[in-house]
């Protein structure tokens, strides 16, 4: 079985993501969708439409929600997701996390949240260029 993935985000970023994911692992992958939040939304509604896409894409193994900024009207919706269904909410998501996310989704959801999570931290690096002396 495949955990379903959903991202939360704000305006253009989860399609964006999913876009590029999809042009990475050359394939739209099954059971995966964005819920942009627009700022003039109703969270009550948004939320009844996310959790609609859980129980869709819910085979028995679960849903992993990613969303974009902790704290923020689309995370506040994605937190209440795992009161009414077996979802696990990761915030910050990036491309490195999704990417890591969709390549082990036959693993448990657990398993799946911790490999999207560690994607995410090790997909984020610095380069400093020092001036030469």
């Amino acid at each position: 079985m495949t955990v379903g993935v959903l991202l939360i985000t704000h305006t253009g970023v989860g399609s964006s993501l999913l876009a590029a994911a999809a042009g990475i692992l050359s394939t739209q992958p099954e059971l995966t969708s964005a819920i942009e939040v627009p700022g003039n939304s109703d969270p009550d509604t948004v939320f009844e439409q996310a959790l609609g896409q859980c129980r869709q894409f819910d085979q028995g193994n679960g849903v992993l929600v990613m969303t974009d900024l902790y704290g923020s009207t689309p995370s506040n919706i994605a937190t209440r997701l795992p009161e009414h269904h077996n979802v696990v909410v990761i915030s910050g998501v990036n491309l490195p996390m999704l990417v890591r996310a969709l390549n082990y989704r036959t693993l448990p959801l657990d398993e799946v949240a911790s490999k999207a999570a560690s994607g995410g931290r090790d997909g984020v690096t610095m380069t400093i260029k020092r001036q030469a002396s």
